[in-house]
């Protein structure tokens, strides 16, 4: 329970905030918000631990502390408000009265953004499982031979950039003409972001392997900080624009997405000190197999609607088969 003491407090303050805003209705929804977030969100939580585990325990502290502050108050309510303001043209004070004052017109400004949002968030997120999937390196592979013999294309230099650009182009021609631009764009975007945010990360880390500074270290952590804060805006834009087919009250979904953001961040510092992705070792293949197909569907979103129900039982089935097959490989190995 020490590990979500503090996302229990949270979730008692924004439960207690809901009513004074809401009342019961409000409690109720903001509990369902949160609901949805963590279910949607466990991938994540498998992928930030894997990340989390290389940062010492001082950087694990900022990602639980002002790391939440980034991630329900930045990427959860000022970031959404930023888009909207930079595609419309409207001042961010203007945006954010809207917001509060009008929301089923910032509700509409939002989702005229979906196309920008799923295309950068779709490729980063794309990037992240190409990154993982096609890394030569790896010796423990799930899927057997296949995905060994995946991996191994790894060898050839960029082919991530490759296959995921390549990929977009083909998205690209599948879309209504008048979106094709912006999808374009956005998609690019996400993709020189994990290129820079990667390189930067690995870039410090081999340093640090050569002469360990306090500077090195600390260049390291805010790297590895830094993309584990854009690894989870990619996961929550869409439950930003989900939560409005709930509510439309941006206060509720901001308290609401607080509290599951919260237990998120504490489940995966339980993750790290409980040494659970080295008892469960195909933990982590799950959870990129899940985000490649959460990938796969923001950017099938910018043509079709699809459930965040569908997201979240595909995530979850994923999780469930990799344990079933953790605890299959350890049997196997005693």
């Amino acid at each position: 329970m020490q590990h979500f003491r503090l996302s229990i407090l949270v979730t008692l303050c924004c439960l207690a905030a809901a009513f004074f805003w809401g009342g019961v209705i409000g409690v109720f929804i903001a509990v369902i918000l949160a609901v949805l977030e963590v279910s949607l969100s466990f991938d994540n939580a498998v992928v930030n631990a894997s990340v989390l585990k290389r940062m010492n325990a001082r950087w694990q502290h900022y990602f639980l502390t002002w790391g939440m502050v980034i991630a329900v108050f930045g990427m959860r309510l000022v970031f959404p408000v930023l888009i909207v303001s930079v595609v419309t043209g409207l001042a961010f004070s203007s945006v954010a009265q809207m917001a509060l004052e009008d929301p089923a017109t910032y509700s509409s400004h939002l989702n005229n953004v979906h196309v920008q949002i799923s295309a950068f968030g779709g490729m980063f997120l794309l990037m992240v499982f190409f990154s993982f999937i096609l890394d030569d390196a790896k010796e423990l592979h799930w899927l057997g031979h296949i995905e060994e013999r995946i991996s191994a294309l790894g060898k050839l230099k960029a082919i991530e950039t490759i296959l995921a650009l390549a990929l977009l182009l083909v998205i690209q021609k599948w879309l209504p003409q008048e979106i094709r631009l912006n999808a374009l764009v956005a998609g690019i975007s996400g993709l020189i972001l994990f290129v820079i945010v990667d390189s930067l990360s690995a870039l410090f880390e081999d340093e640090e392997q050569v002469d360990i500074t306090a500077e090195v270290v600390k260049k390291a952590g805010v790297m590895s900080f830094i993309y584990l804060e854009v690894l989870d805006a990619s996961f929550s834009f869409d439950g930003v624009i989900g939560a409005f087919a709930i509510t439309q009250d941006v206060v509720i979904i901001m308290l609401g997405l607080a509290i599951g953001a919260m237990f998120v961040r504490s489940l995966t510092i339980y993750l790290v000190n409980k040494g659970t992705l080295d008892e469960y070792v195909f933990l982590e293949h799950g959870a990129h197999y899940a985000i490649g197909i959460l990938a796969g569907i923001m950017l099938v979103s910018m043509r079709y609607h699809i459930s965040e129900v569908v997201t979240g039982l595909v995530g979850a089935i994923l999780i469930a088969l990799s344990v079933f097959s953790s605890i299959r490989h350890n049997a196997l190995e005693r």
